[in-house]
Protein backbone atom coordinates (compact mmCIF):
# COMPACT_ATOMS: atom_id res chain seq x y z
CA UNK A 1 0.00 0.00 0.00
CA UNK A 2 1.27 3.45 -0.90
CA UNK A 3 2.36 5.68 1.95
CA UNK A 4 -0.27 8.21 2.94
CA UNK A 5 0.41 11.87 3.74
CA UNK A 6 -1.91 14.30 5.53
CA UNK A 7 -1.38 17.88 4.36
CA UNK A 8 -2.96 20.77 6.29
CA UNK A 9 -3.68 24.01 4.46
CA UNK A 10 -3.89 21.92 1.29
CA UNK A 11 -5.67 24.61 -0.76
CA UNK A 12 -2.96 27.18 -0.03
CA UNK A 13 -0.28 28.65 -2.26
CA UNK A 14 2.78 26.51 -1.47
CA UNK A 15 0.59 23.43 -1.04
CA UNK A 16 -0.62 23.98 -4.60
CA UNK A 17 2.87 22.88 -5.58
CA UNK A 18 3.43 20.34 -2.80
CA UNK A 19 0.32 18.20 -3.29
CA UNK A 20 1.11 17.47 -6.99
CA UNK A 21 4.75 16.82 -6.01
CA UNK A 22 3.61 14.16 -3.53
CA UNK A 23 1.10 12.65 -5.96
CA UNK A 24 3.73 12.44 -8.70
CA UNK A 25 6.03 10.67 -6.22
CA UNK A 26 3.40 7.97 -5.68
CA UNK A 27 1.91 9.00 -2.34
CA UNK A 28 -1.73 8.92 -1.39
CA UNK A 29 -2.55 12.41 -0.13
CA UNK A 30 -5.26 13.58 2.26
CA UNK A 31 -5.66 17.36 2.23
CA UNK A 32 -7.56 19.46 4.75
CA UNK A 33 -8.46 23.14 4.34
CA UNK A 34 -11.23 25.42 5.57
CA UNK A 35 -10.81 27.88 2.66
CA UNK A 36 -10.44 30.77 5.09
CA UNK A 37 -7.82 32.60 3.02
CA UNK A 38 -9.04 32.59 -0.58
CA UNK A 39 -12.47 31.00 -0.31
CA UNK A 40 -13.21 27.82 -2.31
CA UNK A 41 -10.63 27.27 -5.04
CA UNK A 42 -10.24 24.51 -7.58
CA UNK A 43 -6.86 22.97 -8.27
CA UNK A 44 -5.90 20.86 -11.28
CA UNK A 45 -5.09 17.91 -9.01
CA UNK A 46 -8.37 17.96 -7.05
CA UNK A 47 -9.72 14.98 -8.99
CA UNK A 48 -6.55 12.89 -8.90
CA UNK A 49 -7.48 9.33 -7.85
CA UNK A 50 -4.89 9.33 -5.05
CA UNK A 51 -6.03 12.65 -3.58
CA UNK A 52 -8.81 13.32 -1.09
CA UNK A 53 -9.58 16.89 -0.03
CA UNK A 54 -11.46 17.32 3.24
CA UNK A 55 -13.27 20.58 3.89
CA UNK A 56 -12.50 21.13 7.56
CA UNK A 57 -10.62 23.13 10.14
CA UNK A 58 -7.20 22.08 11.41
CA UNK A 59 -8.25 23.48 14.80
CA UNK A 60 -10.70 20.55 15.06
CA UNK A 61 -8.41 18.16 16.94
CA UNK A 62 -10.84 15.24 16.74
CA UNK A 63 -11.04 15.54 12.95
CA UNK A 64 -7.28 15.94 12.72
CA UNK A 65 -6.72 12.80 14.79
CA UNK A 66 -9.20 10.85 12.69
CA UNK A 67 -7.31 11.80 9.53
CA UNK A 68 -3.77 11.51 10.94
CA UNK A 69 -4.36 8.07 12.46
CA UNK A 70 -4.49 6.57 8.95
CA UNK A 71 -1.44 8.42 7.62
CA UNK A 72 2.30 7.79 7.64
CA UNK A 73 3.27 11.45 7.49
CA UNK A 74 1.75 14.80 8.43
CA UNK A 75 2.84 18.02 6.74
CA UNK A 76 1.70 21.01 8.80
CA UNK A 77 1.14 23.89 6.42
CA UNK A 78 -2.13 25.43 7.64
CA UNK A 79 -1.77 28.99 8.91
CA UNK A 80 -2.99 32.52 8.52
CA UNK A 81 -0.33 33.95 6.24
CA UNK A 82 0.10 36.98 4.03
CA UNK A 83 2.49 39.69 2.99
CA UNK A 84 3.86 42.70 4.81
CA UNK A 85 0.55 44.62 4.95
CA UNK A 86 -1.19 41.50 6.28
CA UNK A 87 1.27 41.33 9.21
CA UNK A 88 0.13 44.74 10.38
CA UNK A 89 -3.57 44.40 9.70
CA UNK A 90 -3.89 41.14 11.64
CA UNK A 91 -1.08 41.34 14.19
CA UNK A 92 -3.08 39.67 16.96
CA UNK A 93 -5.02 37.20 14.84
CA UNK A 94 -1.84 35.89 13.23
CA UNK A 95 -0.48 35.05 16.65
CA UNK A 96 -3.64 33.69 18.28
CA UNK A 97 -5.15 31.81 15.36
CA UNK A 98 -1.89 30.21 14.27
CA UNK A 99 -1.20 29.07 17.83
CA UNK A 100 -4.60 27.35 17.90
CA UNK A 101 -3.94 25.69 14.55
CA UNK A 102 -0.50 24.39 15.44
CA UNK A 103 -1.50 23.21 18.93
CA UNK A 104 -4.40 21.20 17.50
CA UNK A 105 -2.17 19.78 14.78
CA UNK A 106 0.49 18.64 17.25
CA UNK A 107 -2.09 17.23 19.68
CA UNK A 108 -3.44 15.07 16.86
CA UNK A 109 0.04 14.12 15.62
CA UNK A 110 1.19 13.05 19.08
CA UNK A 111 -1.86 10.81 19.50
CA UNK A 112 -1.57 9.37 15.98
CA UNK A 113 2.11 8.60 16.56
CA UNK A 114 1.24 6.85 19.82
CA UNK A 115 -1.31 4.74 17.95
CA UNK A 116 1.47 3.43 15.78
CA UNK A 117 1.15 4.51 12.15
CA UNK A 118 2.21 8.16 11.97
CA UNK A 119 5.98 8.27 11.56
CA UNK A 120 6.76 11.98 11.59
CA UNK A 121 5.48 15.52 11.37
CA UNK A 122 7.08 17.93 8.88
CA UNK A 123 6.44 21.52 9.91
CA UNK A 124 6.48 24.61 7.71
CA UNK A 125 8.15 27.44 9.55
CA UNK A 126 9.21 30.64 7.78
CA UNK A 127 12.20 32.76 6.90
CA UNK A 128 10.56 35.37 9.15
CA UNK A 129 12.07 33.63 12.18
CA UNK A 130 15.27 35.36 11.01
CA UNK A 131 13.61 38.78 11.00
CA UNK A 132 16.16 40.13 13.52
CA UNK A 133 19.19 38.20 12.25
CA UNK A 134 22.46 40.06 11.77
CA UNK A 135 24.57 37.29 10.19
CA UNK A 136 24.37 36.86 6.41
CA UNK A 137 24.10 34.38 4.84
CA UNK A 138 22.00 33.22 7.79
CA UNK A 139 22.56 29.59 8.86
CA UNK A 140 19.92 27.47 10.55
CA UNK A 141 21.78 27.78 13.85
CA UNK A 142 21.14 31.56 13.89
CA UNK A 143 17.61 30.85 15.09
CA UNK A 144 19.23 30.22 18.50
CA UNK A 145 21.49 33.26 18.54
CA UNK A 146 19.41 35.99 16.87
CA UNK A 147 17.08 38.29 18.78
CA UNK A 148 13.44 37.18 18.53
CA UNK A 149 11.39 38.35 15.55
CA UNK A 150 9.62 41.69 15.93
CA UNK A 151 6.44 40.77 14.05
CA UNK A 152 3.82 38.56 15.68
CA UNK A 153 3.87 36.36 12.58
CA UNK A 154 7.62 35.76 12.81
CA UNK A 155 7.39 35.19 16.55
CA UNK A 156 4.61 32.63 16.13
CA UNK A 157 6.57 30.78 13.44
CA UNK A 158 9.45 30.57 15.88
CA UNK A 159 6.99 29.09 18.37
CA UNK A 160 6.04 26.47 15.76
CA UNK A 161 9.63 25.26 15.83
CA UNK A 162 9.49 25.00 19.62
CA UNK A 163 6.28 22.97 19.34
CA UNK A 164 8.23 20.47 17.24
CA UNK A 165 11.13 20.33 19.67
CA UNK A 166 8.83 20.05 22.67
CA UNK A 167 6.73 17.26 21.15
CA UNK A 168 9.91 15.31 20.45
CA UNK A 169 11.37 15.93 23.91
CA UNK A 170 8.22 14.94 25.82
CA UNK A 171 6.42 12.51 23.54
CA UNK A 172 9.07 11.26 21.11
CA UNK A 173 7.25 12.60 18.03
CA UNK A 174 9.83 12.76 15.21
CA UNK A 175 9.89 16.00 13.22
CA UNK A 176 11.55 18.07 10.55
CA UNK A 177 11.32 21.87 10.39
CA UNK A 178 11.47 23.49 6.95
CA UNK A 179 11.85 27.22 6.32
CA UNK A 180 10.74 28.33 2.84
CA UNK A 181 12.20 31.61 1.60
CA UNK A 182 10.06 33.93 -0.55
CA UNK A 183 8.02 31.43 -2.52
CA UNK A 184 7.22 32.58 -6.07
CA UNK A 185 4.83 30.87 -8.45
CA UNK A 186 1.31 30.75 -9.81
CA UNK A 187 -1.96 30.30 -7.97
CA UNK A 188 -1.73 33.08 -5.39
CA UNK A 189 -4.89 35.13 -5.14
CA UNK A 190 -6.07 38.05 -3.05
CA UNK A 191 -6.86 36.96 0.50
CA UNK A 192 -10.47 37.44 1.58
CA UNK A 193 -9.41 39.54 4.57
CA UNK A 194 -6.84 41.71 2.77
CA UNK A 195 -7.35 45.42 3.36
CA UNK A 196 -7.53 47.82 0.41
CA UNK A 197 -4.11 49.47 0.17
CA UNK A 198 -3.15 51.82 -2.65
CA UNK A 199 0.31 51.82 -4.21
CA UNK A 200 0.41 54.81 -6.48
CA UNK A 201 -2.72 54.72 -8.64
CA UNK A 202 -3.19 50.95 -8.34
CA UNK A 203 -4.54 48.93 -5.44
CA UNK A 204 -2.27 46.25 -4.03
CA UNK A 205 -3.93 43.18 -5.50
CA UNK A 206 -1.63 40.63 -3.91
CA UNK A 207 0.34 40.62 -0.71
CA UNK A 208 3.75 39.55 -2.03
CA UNK A 209 6.14 41.65 -4.05
CA UNK A 210 6.59 39.56 -7.21
CA UNK A 211 2.93 39.19 -8.23
CA UNK A 212 2.19 42.72 -7.07
CA UNK A 213 4.88 44.27 -9.27
CA UNK A 214 3.82 42.13 -12.21
CA UNK A 215 0.18 43.24 -11.99
CA UNK A 216 1.20 46.90 -11.66
CA UNK A 217 3.32 46.77 -14.82
CA UNK A 218 0.66 44.83 -16.72
CA UNK A 219 -1.93 47.45 -15.72
CA UNK A 220 0.32 50.22 -17.04
CA UNK A 221 1.55 51.87 -13.86
CA UNK A 222 4.29 54.36 -14.76
CA UNK A 223 6.22 55.44 -12.76
CA UNK A 224 6.36 52.12 -10.96
CA UNK A 225 5.78 52.23 -7.19
CA UNK A 226 7.77 50.06 -4.78
CA UNK A 227 7.92 49.95 -0.99
CA UNK A 228 11.08 51.53 0.37
CA UNK A 229 14.23 52.32 -1.54
CA UNK A 230 14.38 48.97 -3.34
CA UNK A 231 17.59 47.85 -1.68
CA UNK A 232 15.82 45.14 0.33
CA UNK A 233 17.41 41.78 -0.48
CA UNK A 234 15.40 38.60 -0.91
CA UNK A 235 15.81 35.07 -2.28
CA UNK A 236 12.89 34.43 -4.62
CA UNK A 237 12.41 30.66 -4.72
CA UNK A 238 10.23 28.79 -7.20
CA UNK A 239 7.27 26.96 -5.65
CA UNK A 240 8.12 23.74 -7.44
CA UNK A 241 11.62 23.77 -5.99
CA UNK A 242 10.23 24.36 -2.51
CA UNK A 243 7.76 21.49 -2.93
CA UNK A 244 10.55 19.14 -3.92
CA UNK A 245 12.59 20.25 -0.91
CA UNK A 246 9.68 19.70 1.47
CA UNK A 247 9.13 16.20 0.06
CA UNK A 248 12.82 15.36 0.48
CA UNK A 249 12.75 16.66 4.05
CA UNK A 250 9.74 14.45 4.76
CA UNK A 251 11.33 11.35 3.24
CA UNK A 252 15.04 11.47 4.03
CA UNK A 253 16.13 9.83 7.30
CA UNK A 254 18.95 12.39 7.49
CA UNK A 255 16.30 15.09 8.03
CA UNK A 256 15.03 13.52 11.24
CA UNK A 257 14.74 16.11 14.03
CA UNK A 258 16.58 18.68 11.91
CA UNK A 259 15.76 22.10 10.48
CA UNK A 260 16.50 23.30 6.96
CA UNK A 261 16.51 26.56 5.04
CA UNK A 262 14.86 25.84 1.67
CA UNK A 263 15.80 28.54 -0.79
CA UNK A 264 17.55 29.54 -3.94
CA UNK A 265 21.10 30.70 -3.29
CA UNK A 266 20.66 33.79 -5.47
CA UNK A 267 20.20 37.21 -3.87
CA UNK A 268 18.02 39.79 -5.64
CA UNK A 269 17.17 43.31 -4.51
CA UNK A 270 13.64 44.62 -4.93
CA UNK A 271 14.95 47.22 -7.38
CA UNK A 272 16.65 44.51 -9.46
CA UNK A 273 13.42 42.52 -9.37
CA UNK A 274 11.40 45.52 -10.54
CA UNK A 275 13.84 46.16 -13.41
CA UNK A 276 13.70 42.52 -14.51
CA UNK A 277 9.88 42.41 -14.46
CA UNK A 278 9.65 45.75 -16.27
CA UNK A 279 12.01 44.61 -19.02
CA UNK A 280 10.23 41.30 -19.50
CA UNK A 281 6.85 42.98 -19.93
CA UNK A 282 7.75 46.31 -21.55
CA UNK A 283 10.89 45.36 -23.48
CA UNK A 284 14.57 46.26 -23.02
CA UNK A 285 14.24 49.78 -24.44
CA UNK A 286 11.33 50.97 -22.29
CA UNK A 287 12.54 53.57 -19.76
CA UNK A 288 11.77 52.75 -16.13
CA UNK A 289 11.09 55.31 -13.43
CA UNK A 290 10.70 54.06 -9.87
CA UNK A 291 8.90 55.84 -7.03
CA UNK A 292 9.64 54.74 -3.47
CA UNK A 293 6.62 54.59 -1.16
CA UNK A 294 6.97 54.60 2.62
CA UNK A 295 7.83 51.03 3.70
CA UNK A 296 6.03 49.06 6.41
CA UNK A 297 7.60 48.71 9.84
CA UNK A 298 8.54 45.03 9.46
CA UNK A 299 9.95 45.33 5.93
CA UNK A 300 13.22 43.52 6.69
CA UNK A 301 16.20 44.83 4.72
CA UNK A 302 18.20 41.60 4.46
CA UNK A 303 16.87 38.09 4.23
CA UNK A 304 19.71 35.95 2.91
CA UNK A 305 19.78 32.25 3.86
CA UNK A 306 22.73 29.95 4.11
CA UNK A 307 21.66 27.00 1.94
CA UNK A 308 24.64 24.72 2.57
CA UNK A 309 22.99 22.43 5.13
CA UNK A 310 20.22 21.29 2.78
CA UNK A 311 22.76 20.73 0.03
CA UNK A 312 25.27 18.86 2.17
CA UNK A 313 22.84 16.78 4.26
CA UNK A 314 20.04 16.15 1.77
CA UNK A 315 21.61 16.84 -1.62
CA UNK A 316 18.92 19.47 -2.20
CA UNK A 317 19.30 22.62 -4.26
CA UNK A 318 16.73 24.99 -5.71
CA UNK A 319 17.54 24.90 -9.42
CA UNK A 320 14.87 27.02 -11.14
CA UNK A 321 16.16 30.49 -11.97
CA UNK A 322 14.25 33.70 -11.33
CA UNK A 323 14.12 34.45 -15.06
CA UNK A 324 12.30 31.19 -15.79
CA UNK A 325 10.05 31.60 -12.75
CA UNK A 326 8.98 35.10 -13.81
CA UNK A 327 8.04 33.88 -17.29
CA UNK A 328 5.54 31.49 -15.70
CA UNK A 329 4.22 34.03 -13.20
CA UNK A 330 3.80 36.83 -15.76
CA UNK A 331 1.80 34.62 -18.13
CA UNK A 332 -0.48 33.49 -15.29
CA UNK A 333 -1.08 36.97 -13.88
CA UNK A 334 -1.72 38.35 -17.37
CA UNK A 335 -4.55 35.81 -17.76
CA UNK A 336 -5.88 36.69 -14.28
CA UNK A 337 -5.89 40.42 -15.07
CA UNK A 338 -7.70 39.84 -18.37
CA UNK A 339 -10.27 37.69 -16.56
CA UNK A 340 -10.79 40.45 -13.99
CA UNK A 341 -9.71 38.34 -11.02
CA UNK A 342 -6.75 40.64 -10.19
Amino acid sequence: MASRVLVTGAAGFIMGYLVPELLDAGYQVIGIDNYSKYGPVEKSHDHHPAYTLVSGDAKNTDLMLELAADCDHLIAGAAMIGGISYFHEFAYDLLAENERIIASTFDAAIQAHRQGRLKKITVLSSSMVFESASVFPTPESAVRTSPPPLSTYGFQKLAVEYFAQGAWAQYGLPYTVVRPFNCVGIGERRALRDADVMSGNIKLALSHVVPDLVQKVLKGQDPLHILGDGNQVRHYTYGGDLARGIRICMEDPAALNQDFNLSTSRSTSVRELAELIWTKIKGPDAPLTIVSDVPYEHDVQMRVPDTRKAREVLGYEATTGLDETLDEVIDWIRDEVVAGRI
